[in-house]
C-alpha cells in the first residue's frame, strides 16, 4: 500500500507473504494497526528499514520483561532481538535457559502487556 507523507513523498509499506494468522493480542483496529505501521516505518526506504523502525516502536513500547506459557511452560520474555534472518525475536528464559522465539510466533498472556498493540502491528506487517 502507497501513502504520502507530508513531505509529498510517497511511502510504500511492504507486507511480508505467510499463510498463518495469529489472532491479534489486543483490541486494535485493523485501521489502528495500519496507522502503528505507518508511524513505524514512515521513514522507511526499504523493508530492512522498515523492519528495524518496527523494532524500534517495540522496543520502546512494550513493556518487558512480562510471563507467558510458551508449549504448556511458563517463560518470561526479557528481551527483543533481530535476527541474522530479519526477524523480530523474543528471548525468553526460565530458570537458567534461554530460547529466541519469533515474535511473530510468540503467544502473548491474558491479558497481554502494555504495549502489545505493537506485536499486533509486527504481525500484521509480517504476515499481510
Amino acid at each position: 500500500m502507497a501513502q504520502t507523507t507530508g513531505q509529498g513523498r510517497a511511502t510504500v509499506v511492504v507486507k511480508r507473504g505467510a499463510s498463518a494468522r495469529r489472532p491479534h493480542a489486543t483490541k486494535a483496529t485493523e485501521a489502528e494497526l495500519d496507522a502503528l505501521i505507518e508511524e513505524a516505518t514512515v521513514d522507511a526506504y526499504d523493508e530492512s528499514e522498515q523492519l528495524m523502525g518496527l523494532h524500534t516502536m517495540l522496543a520502546e513500547n512494550l513493556v518487558l520483561p512480562f510471563k507467558t506459557e510458551v508449549l504448556g511452560v511458563e517463560v518470561t520474555v526479557e528481551k527483543l532481538e533481530l535476527t541474522d534472518d530479519n526477524r523480530i525475536a523474543a528471548i525468553c528464559t526460565r530458570d537458567k535457559l534461554s530460547q529466541r522465539i519469533a515474535i511473530l510466533d510468540l503467544p502473548l498472556p491474558k491479558p497481554p502487556p502494555r504495549g502489545a498493540e505493537w506485536v499486533d502491528a509486527y504481525r500484521r506487517w509480517g504476515l499481510g
